[in-house]
C-alpha cells in the first residue's frame, strides 16, 4: 500500500465517521402523473411569492407547465442554461434573481438546469464567495432560498443530492457539495419524461445506474439505508430502462425510473461516487460529452478493472437484479445493456495530448474525496482513458 493510499484511506475513514453525526436531509417527495400541479401549493407552503424558474424554453412552452402557470402568480424565468453549465451561466442566474427580487427557486429539467440553479442559490446564500471558492465539500455553509426541483429526466438525481456540478473557465468541471444544497421539495411527475427520446432515456438511466453502483461499492460512507436504496435502484433500472426506451409512453416504467434515480441520488449523496465520475467529468468539461453517456461507457470498464475489490458487492447487486453469473455477470450485463441501448464502447474525441490533463483533473477530484474500492493514481486513470479512446 502506497503512502498516498494510506493518507487517502485515513481521511476517508475520518470523514465517514464524522458523517454519522450529521443530519442528512431528504427532500419532501411528491410523485405520480400530474404531480406538477402541486407546484403552486408547494410554493405557498414554502412562503415563496416570486420564484425564479430555471427551465428550457421547450419546458416553459410545454402544456404541463402552462397548466400550472396561472396558479403561480408572479414569477421570473431563465431559459438559457447550456449542457455542462459554465460559471458564467450560474452568475447570470444569480444576477437575475437579485435584480428581480425573487425569493425562491424552481428548477425544471435535467441535471444542467438543476445544477445551475443550485449553484446560483449558493451564490445568493453566500454573496461573499465565488462559485470556485465553494467548490468541494461543505463550503456553502448557509441555508439557500427555498428550492423545488422538478426532474424531466430520470438520471442525474440532482433533485435529491447535495451536489451542483459546474464548468470553470478552463473547461474543468467541479462540484459544490453541501447539505444546504439539497432541495426542499422534489416533484417526480412521470408525465414530464414521456417525450424523452430513446437515446436520452438510455443515457440518463445509465447515469442513475452509475450513481447506484458507485455508491454501493464505495467504502466507509455507506449505511444500511444507502445500500438498500442502491439495490432497489439498480434492480429497477435493469428491469424498466429497456421498457422505457422501447415505449416512452409507458408511465409505469417512467415512474419506476424516476423513483430509481431519486433513490440512487439519495444513496450517492451519503455514500459518494467514484472514479467513473472523476473521469466522466473530464470528458464533459473538455469535449462536451453528455454526463450520462460518459458514465455509461466508463462504468463497466472501471468495474472490470476493480476486479476482486468489488466482487462481493457486485455479486449482491447481480442477485438483486436477477442477473446470473455473479460479479462478472453483472459487468457483462452492463456491457450488454449499453449495446442494446445504442451506447458506444468509447469516444473518438479523446486526444492523446489531453490525457495528462485529464488524469490530473480526475486524480484531484477523486483523491482523497471519493472512498472508492481501488484508489487510482494518474497512470491507472490514463490506462482507463486509453481503453475508451477510439481512433
Amino acid at each position: 500500500m502506497t503512502a498516498k493510499t494510506i493518507l487517502c484511506r485515513a481521511q476517508q475513514a475520518a470523514v465517514g465517521l464524522g458523517g454519522r453525526f450529521l443530519r442528512w436531509p431528504r427532500p419532501v417527495c411528491i410523485t405520480g402523473p400530474g404531480s406538477l400541479r402541486r407546484l403552486p401549493a408547494l410554493l405557498r407552503e414554502a412562503g415563496v411569492k416570486k420564484p425564479l424558474i430555471v427551465a428550457s424554453r421547450r419546458q416553459l412552452a410545454d402544456p404541463s407547465f402552462a397548466a400550472v402557470a396561472e396558479g403561480l402568480g408572479e414569477y421570473v424565468t431563465f431559459s438559457d442554461v447550456p449542457a455542462n453549465p459554465p460559471v458564467e451561466t450560474v452568475e447570470a442566474v444569480a444576477a437575475l434573481y437579485r435584480r428581480s427580487g425573487c425569493d425562491g427557486f424552481v428548477a425544471i429539467g435535467g441535471g444542467s438546469p438543476m445544477d445551475a440553479a443550485k449553484a446560483a442559490a449558493a451564490r445568493i446564500a453566500r454573496p461573499d464567495r465565488t462559485v470556485a471558492q465553494m467548490g468541494g465539500l461543505m463550503k456553502v455553509g448557509r441555508t439557500i432560498p427555498p428550492f423545488i426541483a422538478v426532474p424531466t429526466t430520470a438520471g442525474t438525481g440532482s433533485e435529491t443530492t447535495m451536489a451542483a456540478v459546474v464548468t470553470g473557465a478552463d473547461h474543468h468541471k467541479y462540484a459544490l457539495g453541501d447539505l444546504h444544497l439539497i432541495p426542499r421539495y422534489a416533484i417526480l411527475d412521470p408525465a414530464l419524461t414521456v417525450s424523452l427520446p430513446p437515446d436520452i432515456t438510455a443515457q440518463t438511466g445509465m447515469d442513475a445506474l452509475t450513481h447506484a453502483v458507485e455508491a454501493y461499492c464505495n467504502r466507509f460512507y455507506n449505511t444500511n439505508q444507502t445500500r438498500r436504496l442502491a439495490e432497489a435502484a439498480a434492480a429497477d433500472i435493469f428491469r424498466y430502462l429497456p421498457i422505457a426506451c422501447e415505449n416512452g409512453a409507458d408511465l409505469e416504467a417512467r415512474e419506476k425510473l424516476l423513483t430509481a434515480s431519486f433513490h440512487a441520488g439519495c444513496a450517492f449523496t451519503r455514500a459518494g461516487v467514484g472514479n467513473v465520475h472523476a473521469i466522466a467529468h473530464t470528458l464533459g468539461g473538455l469535449y462536451g460529452v453528455g454526463h450520462g453517456l460518459a458514465n455509461a461507457v466508463l462504468l463497466p470498464v472501471v468495474l472490470r478493472d476493480y476486479g476482486a475489490a468489488v466482487t462481493p458487492r457486485l455479486s449482491r447487486l447481480a442477485q438483486c437484479a436477477g442477473i446470473r453469473g455473479g460479479a462478472a455477470g453483472f459487468v457483462d450485463a452492463i456491457f450488454a445493456m449499453n449495446e442494446k441501448l445504442g451506447i458506444p464502447r468509447g469516444f473518438s474525441c479523446i486526444r492523446e495530448e489531453d490525457i495528462p490533463r485529464m488524469t490530473a483533473w480526475a486524480d484531484a477530484e477523486a483523491n482523497p474525496a471519493y472512498p472508492v474500492p481501488v484508489i487510482y493514481d494518474r497512470a491507472r486513470f490514463a490506462q482507463i482513458i486509453r481503453q475508451i479512446r477510439q481512433e
